[in-house]
C-alpha cells in the first residue's frame, strides 16, 4: 500500500508540475510568405523593336540602359534614340536623355534635350525639332509637347509653346506663343 500511495503522490506531483509550469501557451500565427515582386528585366546598350502584323518594324528604340518596372507596366530608358517611319515612308529619329515606354500602349515619352529630325512628307524638306519633352504615339503617329519647342525647316526658325505633329495627316500645329516667320 505504501508503494501505491507513493506512486499516486508521484503522479500527482508530476501533474501539478506540468499544470503549474505550462502557463499561457502562445497560439501560433500562420506566417504569410509573399512571393518576391518581379524586378523586371534590365539591359545595357539594348535595341527594342516593335513590329507590325506583317513583321516589318513599326519603330525601334536604342538605349544605353533599359529597366523594366513591371508593377507600373513601364520601361525606363536612358540615352534614347527612337526611330520610326511616317506614313509616306520617310525616316524620323528622335534623341533624348531619358525616356519611358508604356507597355502595350505604343506611347513613348522622351525628356531631356529632345531632338527630332526627319523629312516632312510631301515637301522633301528636312525638319529639326528641339524641346525638353516629347510624347510620341506610335499607333497614331502623333508627336506632341506642351513644352517650349523650336522648329527649323528650310533654314527658317519658329519658336512656340507646345506642338502637335500628326505625321499620318502631314500636319504640324504650333500651339501658342509662336515667334518667327515662315514664308515658303
Amino acid at each position: 500500500m505504501v508503494r501505491i500511495l507513493a506512486l499516486v503522490a508521484f503522479v500527482a506531483l508530476l501533474v501539478g508540475v506540468v499544470v503549474l509550469s505550462g502557463g499561457e501557451r502562445e497560439v501560433a500565427t500562420p506566417t504569410v510568405i509573399e512571393a518576391p515582386s518581379d524586378p523586371g528585366y534590365s539591359a545595357r546598350q539594348a535595341t527594342l523593336i516593335q513590329t507590325g502584323a506583317d513583321g516589318a518594324p513599326l519603330y525601334t528604340i536604342d538605349a544605353q540602359e533599359v529597366q523594366q518596372r513591371p508593377a507600373e507596366e513601364l520601361i525606363d530608358l536612358e540615352q534614347v534614340v527612337l526611330g520610326f517611319k511616317d506614313s509616306a515612308g520617310d525616316q524620323w529619329t528622335a534623341r533624348a536623355n531619358h525616356g519611358e515606354l508604356a507597355q502595350n500602349s505604343g506611347i513613348v515619352k522622351l525628356d531631356g534635350a529632345v531632338h527630332a529630325t526627319g523629312i516632312v512628307a510631301g515637301t522633301g524638306e528636312p525638319a529639326d525639332i528641339t524641346t525638353e519633352q516629347l510624347t510620341f504615339d506610335t499607333n497614331t503617329q502623333v508627336a506632341s509637347t506642351r513644352a517650349p519647342v523650336t522648329l527649323i525647316m528650310s533654314g527658317r526658325k519658329l519658336d512656340a509653346a507646345g506642338m502637335v505633329a500628326n505625321l499620318k495627316e502631314r500636319r504640324l500645329q504650333l500651339e501658342s506663343a509662336v515667334h518667327g516667320s515662315y514664308l515658303p
